[in-house]
């Protein structure tokens, strides 16, 4: 499958290739493979690399056309260049996404000979289709006439041979059963069928050559474009950033802006790492990065992240995070990284293809020789039908129907700002049943206000906010930052003249701490109830009987959540927090539904708090009260009726993601926890793709079981009828090969054209 010119010595490689290992005492070499297209000539590759001594291991990446060979310590990378060049696989860069771009398809010297191969073919059809008067007889070699004809079919199978021979004999060579080998032995056997019987078959030999270079330059194509979106992907960052450094701008290289450091971006210009703004407005364009489609305002506080791209106005930002640890650049490692974990349909392919090709080989055998020897039937009929069996034995356009379609369904999801981890998670989420929601900052936008203070037993507002915001302080519960940031706005100092001690977050219920010695308590009424407040005593003030239990139901009928504050002793007053449902929530909830997914709100918030937000949002089902723990319970028994996705904001609600099917943090740009805690992450906190991402999913899954069962299907009805009834060989390949290979392909590619829009 290699055109067989290597753009680089062996020495240069090493030099470029060759990177510390991550662990053990060896060197770690990272090669770029580009015409390492499939299955089959990985393991071609493979084979080669089990011969040379000082590698140790090796990872072999088809669809990223990427080696990764772990080698002993201090050996350079050159023998590893050699052993996969001589397999007959070219070696260009170093496999990091700056190696050369590929030379375009149509100018591999693979395609120009197929060219060749294909019009000396056409000559020859066309002088047999005039007749004897175009077909003069030539020469005649060892008692076989040659004609015209015969001349250009013998010339384009070697010009459109000789690539599949020199690689056949290759593969012949490191003892890999591989479609070329295969390819080879067919078309040695047509023309030895041709060369020591009366029957001519070099036209089947010729359809060969052309035929099977065609398909394999279909193959390469399909893996090219769907290796081109990851490319597109590495394009986003910029090579360059303008540093102020003594006072003056530099432009250095991206690598060389350590984080603190300050750059400056032009209207218009791209933002080159991850940062805060320091100075300056502008409204960013962050769809490369997060999917959103309206750009965000940015000024002085806010975060940008790298490969983003101002509009109108000048900023200056601190680097936050070097070039190799952007959020861009993580999302490009995990893209590249996800395409390795193989869904269970390239398990099965890997496994399946296994037997395949060994079994129908075997086939192909018995089919040759069987029934002109058990039978004595006519060798030359037989013979041809053993050949078409080798045509078919090639797996080609089944062991790739699944990767491309999911290196396709990936990198079109991470251009929407959709980071799915891995091609597994791309099918799991194709068979999703439920989705689950946590409430706060995902149905709703976790903008938490504090909208009613009432205070109790003598106490002034003031007064029990400042004891609150003692209380709260040390908690990073989004209600204790509403909390504090009300009581900072309207009280100073705390209530009591000694120090904060003993702070405690009682999980799910609330926070304790011990203010002047007293143990003071911020938290739900439940929390209260334990231990023994009196929460039916009518509300002091109050215009009528109404109790306290009375107001907090009637506050959280309102969609609030309620803080009470005191002692064990005393309730000194309750808090009223409020948060704002999203606005696509309910949009989104909708299009869920009209997918068939069943929608289910998971929240520690109380039941009418839960309910208001339920029915404003249109989900299905809610569980409200929740524990951390009970979250879980929740998702394994929602999990019994079918595969469950659990959205959240990827840390605290880290044991539910990791318990659903599949996990899913929203909001994930820039946050290191919420990226890996997730199993898909919404780099925004756009919500919306949520019917985007289960559209692309299940389309994913459904083109994944069509390229899988459809090219099997063929192959295996044409393995059947082959020994029954008579089909060109031109016919088999056609269908088998070049058909199924462009079926697939189109089927994989057709997932970059869905849109979150």
């Amino acid at each position: 499958m290699s055109d067989q010119a290597s753009c680089c010595s062996q020495t240069d490689c090493a030099a470029t290739s060759s990177v510390a290992s991550d662990g053990g005492t060896g060197e770690r070499h990272r090669l770029s493979v580009p015409q390492m297209d499939c299955p089959s000539c990985a393991e071609t590759v493979g084979r080669s690399l089990d011969g040379v001594s000082a590698v140790e291991s090796y990872e072999l990446q088809p669809t990223t056309g990427t080696a990764v060979v772990e080698t002993t310590a201090g050996a350079t990378a050159a023998p590893v260049v050699d052993a996969i060049e001589n397999a007959g696989y070219e070696v260009n860069g170093d496999g990091g996404g700056e190696a050369p771009a590929p030379t375009p398809i149509y100018r591999r010297p693979r395609a120009i000979k197929t060219g060749v191969s294909a019009l000396f073919a056409t000559i020859a059809l066309v002088v047999t289709v005039v007749g004897p008067s175009a077909d003069q007889l030539l020469v005649t070699v060892e008692g076989t006439p040659i004609s015209v004809a015969d001349l250009f079919f013998l010339g384009s199978v070697a010009v459109g041979g000789e690539v599949i021979l020199t690689q056949g004999y290759r593969s012949l060579r490191v003892g890999s059963l591989d479609m070329d080998l295969l390819m080879s032995s067919a078309i040695l056997g047509a023309l030895a069928i041709t060369a020591l019987t009366t029957r001519e078959l070099y036209f089947e030999a010729a359809s060969l050559a052309v035929l099977f270079n065609v398909a394999e330059l279909l193959e390469s194509y399909s893996v090219g474009r769907a290796r081109q979106s990851l490319s597109e992907l590495l394009e986003l960052s910029p090579e360059t950033a303008i540093v102020v450094r003594d006072g003056t701008e530099q432009e250095v290289p991206v690598e060389q802006v350590a984080v603190g450091e300050t750059v400056h971006v032009q209207p218009g210009e791209k933002i080159p790492l991850d940062g805060e703004v320091i100075d300056g407005e502008s409204a960013v364009d962050q769809s490369p990065v997060t999917g959103e489609s309206v750009p965000v305002e940015k000024a002085s506080g806010d975060t940008v992240y790298a490969g983003t791209v101002t509009t109108d106005g000048f900023l200056s930002i601190e680097t936050t995070a070097a070039s190799d640890d952007t959020t861009i650049a993580r999302v490009i490692d995990l893209v590249a990284s996800a395409q390795e974990r193989q869904t269970d349909h390239e398990q099965f392919v890997d496994r399946f293809a296994g037997y395949y090709t060994p079994v129908v080989v075997t086939f192909a055998l018995l089919v040759s020789v069987g029934p002109p020897l058990v039978f004595g039937l006519g060798w030359v009929k037989w013979l041809i039908r053993g050949i078409e069996l080798l045509v078919i034995a090639c797996p080609c356009a089944f062991v790739i129907s699944t990767p491309v379609t999911v290196v396709s369904g990936l990198t079109s999801a991470a251009n929407e700002g959709v980071l799915i981890k891995g091609g597994d998670h791309l099918e799991a989420m194709g068979t999703i049943d439920t989705i689950a929601f946590d409430k706060t900052g995902t149905l709703t936008r976790g903008d938490l206000a504090v909208t009613d203070v009432v205070a109790l037993n003598g106490h002034s507002e003031a007064s029990m906010l400042r004891c609150a915001r003692s209380v709260e302080r040390r908690s990073e519960h989004p209600i204790a930052t509403a909390i504090t940031d009300r009581a900072t706005d309207e009280a100073a100092g705390t209530t009591h003249g000694g120090g904060i001690d003993g702070f405690e977050a009682l999980t799910g219920q609330g926070v304790r701490a011990e203010l002047g010695g007293i143990t003071h308590y911020a938290g739900s009424p439940a929390l209260f109830d334990e231990r023994g407040v009196d929460l039916d005593r009518p509300v002091p003030g109050a215009e009528s009987s109404e109790s306290i239990t009375e107001r907090i139901e009637s506050l959280q009928d309102e969609g609030k959540t309620v803080i009470l504050v005191g002692t064990d002793e005393e309730l000194e007053g309750l808090i009223a927090v409020a948060d704002t449902v999203r606005q696509t929530a309910r949009e989104t909830v909708s299009a869920l539904s009209k997918q068939g997914l069943t929608t289910v709100m998971l929240t520690g918030d109380n039941e009418r708090t839960a309910r208001a937000v339920a029915e404003r949002v249109g989900v299905d089902e809610y569980r409200a009260a929740l524990l951390p723990e009970e979250k879980v319970a929740a998702i394994e028994r929602l999990g019994t009726n079918g595969a469950i996705a659990m959205v959240g904001d990827g840390i605290n609600d880290a044991p539910a993601l990791a318990t659903a099917d599949v996990g899913i943090a929203m909001g994930a740009a820039g946050s290191d926890t919420a990226i890996e805690a997730a199993d898909i992450a919404l780099l925004s906190d756009a919500i919306d793709r949520l019917p985007y991402l289960t559209r692309l999913s299940q389309r994913a899954t459904g083109a994944i079981r069509q390229n899988v069962f459809g090219s099997l299907a063929v192959k295996g009805a044409l393995a059947l009828l082959i020994p029954l009834i008579f089909i060109p060989v031109y016919l088999v390949i056609l269908i088998g090969d070049v058909g199924m290979t462009l079926l697939v392909t189109a089927n994989a590619l057709r997932l970059g054209r869905i849109s979150a829009t």
